[in-house]
């Protein structure tokens, strides 16, 4: 994101849809960006299902010495690629007990 104002930018974050409790911003819900600066939002996604998991990314800007930025809506889905076990188990039992 860029800010070509002369004025700080604070913009709030929330992520909302189906599946927004599988995304998550590490570095928090509250994004500032300097005057005539650029930032980069990262956005964590932990699979929980192989189904693409939907959300949206909503930037709501808070008015901030009589600045206020436009709100921003960003679509987010993901994109299973490759799938590697978690691990493996091991283990004997009888198939049928009279």
């Amino acid at each position: 994101l860029k800010n070509p104002s002369t004025k700080t930018l604070v913009y709030n974050a929330a992520l909302v849809g189906r599946d927004a409790d599988d995304f998550s911003l590490p570095k928090g819900n509250t994004i500032t960006i300097a005057p005539k600066r650029q930032t980069t939002i990262n956005v964590e996604f932990t699979s929980r299902f192989l189904r693409p998991a939907e959300a949206v990314l909503l930037l709501i800007s808070k008015r901030v010495g009589g600045i206020h930025g436009a709100a921003l809506t960003f679509f987010l889905k993901s994109e299973i690629k490759h799938i590697e076990p978690a691990g493996t188990l091991k283990c004997k039992s009888p198939c049928y007990e009279l």
